[in-house]
């Protein structure tokens, strides 16, 4: 016998005598759990969570690999300290290992992305040398050169002509899409995701920069329209089987020099801490380290000013309330993606626990 669910899933009733038929609705029997899970591991595929590796050492290893299928991680902290250049890096270094990505970007146009991300490949090919990004800019609004491709242009810069040949090598798997704060809503954006997951044949690796840009028809408060959107795209991550990256904007009131932002000061309704699977915050690590390293170690603060520092305050997956550190490429639009686990003693304020 087969019914309907409110939701519109097909519903299969099983009786004790016979075996039950498969099932892809919303509602599911143990037994058909069962089913798919041995036939996928009798075809050699993964029967568990997929992983997107972030390329970032000390990240990977605390959220046991990567990005999983299924997941929101969001991505907050004080305005210009690289939220966005730390999600790009990501998004680079999962197509890089053969994985796909999108980033629906509301802030940058898709030059603006391409820009970034040959200085980010430059770095990654010939590191602290490589070409910045403001020379990189320059190339490309050098009005006098004979250079007729990229690749001659930047002929004559640490890393950028490879840089370009990198990007060539996996332009195919990293989308762009020029999102709009008036029309790029939700079910454009799933729109758009299940349009890469029929064209190139698998999950991408999701990036939304920034979420409180997301547009919410129907005159609600921040609040609210922050609450709609960290939910929708939760559903969208288990629905479509991809994790989704989104970087939050912090409250205006925890801008304050030498506090230490937390997941209570991202801006919006408290659903950003409850509907997320994992939540990392970046801090400066002059800001936030214990005054007694600056007073008695005076060398320290210039030291100290290079690095940034990831709480991950939560993560379902993984180990928690741990405080990597990463140092700053700012001229480069990057971090060294190997970091470690901060040594020094910060200081401390209201952690969120589920």
């Amino acid at each position: 016998m087969t019914s309907a669910d409110p939701a519109g899933a097909s519903v299969v009733s099983i009786n004790g005598d016979a075996p039950a038929s498969r099932n892809t609705g919303r509602l599911r029997s143990l037994t058909d759990v069962l089913v798919e899970t041995d036939e996928k591991l009798r075809l050699g595929q993964i029967a568990g969570a997929r992983v997107w590796p972030t390329g970032f050492d000390a990240l990977d290893i605390a959220l046991t690999g990567g990005f999983r299928s299924g997941e929101l991680v969001l991505l907050g902290g004080p305005q210009g300290l690289g939220k966005t250049a730390m999600a790009l890096q990501m998004l680079r270094n999962t197509v890089a290992a053969n994985r796909s990505g999108v980033l629906f970007s509301y802030e940058h146009d898709a030059h603006g992305i391409l820009e970034r991300l040959i200085a980010i490949e430059a770095g990654a090919i010939a590191g602290a040398e490589a070409a910045g990004l403001a020379k990189i800019r320059a190339g490309f609004e050098a009005r006098h050169s004979r250079a007729k491709s990229m690749r001659e242009r930047f002929a004559d810069t640490q890393g950028g002509a490879e840089a370009v040949d990198a990007l060539e090598s996996y332009g195919d798997r990293l989308h762009v899409h020029t999102s709009s704060g008036m029309h790029t809503t939700l079910d454009a954006i799933r729109a758009s995701v299940m349009q890469i997951i029929e064209t190139d044949g698998r999950a991408p690796l999701v990036l939304v920069d920034y979420l409180q840009k997301v547009p919410v028809p129907g005159g609600l408060n921040e609040d609210e329209r922050v609450a709609v959107v960290v939910e929708r795209l939760k559903d969208m991550a288990l629905e479509l089987g991809v994790p989704v990256v989104a970087i939050v904007a912090a409250d205006k009131s925890s801008l304050v020099a030498g506090r230490r932002m937390r997941v209570n000061d991202l801006r919006g309704s408290s659903a950003l801490a409850y509907e997320a699977d994992v939540v990392l915050i970046l801090n400066d690590k002059y800001d936030i380290v214990a005054k007694h390293h600056l007073v008695y170690h005076l060398g320290n603060a210039e030291r100290f000013r290079h690095w940034v520092v990831m709480s991950i305050e939560k993560n379902r997956n993984g180990a928690d309330h741990l405080e990597l550190e990463f140092q700053k490429r700012f001229d480069q639009g990057r971090f060294e993606p190997e970091g470690r686990v901060v040594e020094e003693q910060l200081i401390e304020e209201r952690v969120y626990r589920e």
